[in-house]
């Protein structure tokens, strides 16, 4: 993709890189590219999503159905990666005066204020600064679930290493979401402090009822920190609603943003209860070093960003986000929920499988997590992947000897015909 130098650095120089207008490639009646996102059309409603998949570069020698551990990026994403790190080379600049219009474009699709947002590496890196951050004693408790992400578990689990806090997990129920509240009710005591949940959980895709859980926390007086890691991207996500005291995500899952990219929210009300563990410029605005006074972080969450940032990699965030938007969340979501069902509608006519994903749509998104007795989720995973091109996710999580499917934006319901189809005959001729 050719993009304007000229306008390149004119933007630049007024601070407003992250607004650069890069178009992804849609497909012409002829199958050519197109710079131009794809318009809905609900006559035509197949079209549309190959013009969607259309902008994904994806390799067409194997069928992609693991968005959940890693999700591609569209073109004009990789496109904007490309050419503003290599134009901030050019000009040797850091780019971090486009954090600000980045900063907004990101907190408005998850319903936050711009002064509330943190760009991290990933989710576990958002994690780990609410967890590091708190100020928890000896004997302290942190409840979350015991499907926890490593990147939402570690983190605590490193606490109790290091100062003695105590960490209590709960079983998620995939079949009745109250069940997932009274489970942590039952596990609150005096001593605890912290209650910790995925949105969806990664082993089996299970939808939280953060909403209900927040209201827990609030009653019993306890910081709630939500792990979107496998939500924001796959349904829209409104922190203004949700009812949580942070919330970090991942940019490289389902939000189809590069590698190593991810958010931190932090409610503004709350901010000053997270000590930042790693300081430096950006942290503070405080420079007088020859008569230093009382150290005074830097005002909102952007106070945890320190030292040169890769700001094209913010930038490319940026434009994942508004590909989205332009798609239209909602769409999104209702495709990806579909796709999923259709799968899950598949899986059960088949002898001996066992779908673990909700069956009340309201608990599920667009994972769908499923085993059989016949064959182990790593043999399974091998053959699908050798023998039918489909790569999904082995499931090792609590001995759940499991696969996980992830369906998005990209994905048709062909594939998951074909998905279906492969793992009837592996089954039938084991």
């Amino acid at each position: 993709m050719n993009v304007n130098r000229k306008t390149f650095l004119r933007r630049l120089g007024a601070g407003a890189l992250g607004l650069m207008a890069t178009r992804g490639w849609a497909e012409r009646d002829d199958g050519s590219p197109s710079a131009a996102t794809p318009v809905w059309n609900g006559e035509d409603p197949e079209r549309f999503w190959r013009q969607v998949r259309a902008q994904f570069p994806m390799t067409p020698e194997r069928i992609y159905f693991n968005t959940g551990g890693l999700g591609p990026a569209p073109r004009r994403v990789l496109d904007m990666l490309t050419v503003a790190g290599r134009q901030l080379q050019e000009r040797v600049e850091t780019g971090h005066d486009s954090f600000s219009p980045a900063r907004a474009i990101v907190a408005d699709y998850l319903g936050a204020k711009p002064e509330e947002i943190c760009f991290v590496r990933n989710t576990t890196e958002g994690t780990n600064i609410v967890a590091s951050g708190l100020a928890l004693q000896a004997a302290d408790e942190v409840i979350f679930e015991s499907h926890a992400h490593p990147g939402g578990s570690f983190p605590w689990l490193n606490r109790q290493r290091a100062d003695g806090i105590a960490v209590k997990t709960f079983e998620p129920d995939p079949q009745n979401a109250a069940a997932n509240v009274a489970r942590i009710e039952a596990l609150i005591t005096p001593r605890t402090r912290v209650i910790q949940v995925s949105h969806v959980t990664s082993p089996t895709g299970i939808v939280l009822p953060v909403q209900a859980i927040g209201e827990l926390a609030r009653r019993h007086d306890l910081w709630f920190h939500v792990d979107g890691a496998q939500s924001a991207g796959m349904i829209p996500v409104d922190l203004r609603t949700l009812g949580c005291d942070s919330f970090a995500t991942s940019g490289h899952k389902w939000m189809g943003g590069p590698h190593e990219t991810g958010v931190l929210w932090i409610r503004s009300d709350r901010i000053e209860r997270i000590t930042p563990r790693q300081v430096g410029a950006y942290s503070s605005e405080d420079m007088n070093l020859r008569n230093p006074g009382p150290f005074v972080y830097s005002p909102g969450a952007h106070r945890y960003e320190y030292g040169t940032r890769n700001a094209a990699s913010v930038l490319a965030l940026a434009e994942a986000v508004r590909f989205q938007n332009e798609i239209g969340r909602e769409r999104i979501a209702a495709r990806g929920h579909a796709l999923a069902e259709r799968v899950r509608a598949g899986l059960e006519k088949i002898d001996g499988v066992d779908v673990l994903t909700p069956r009340d749509p309201a608990s599920r998104g667009s994972i769908i997590t499923f085993r059989t007795a016949k064959v182990g989720y790593q043999a399974l995973f091998g053959r699908l992947l050798g023998d039918y091109r489909l790569r999904c996710r082995p499931v090792s999580e609590v001995g759940l000897d499991a696969t996980r499917v992830s369906t998005h934006l990209f994905n048709s319901p062909s594939e998951c015909d074909l998905l279906i189809g492969a793992l009837d005959e592996i089954l039938k001729k084991t």
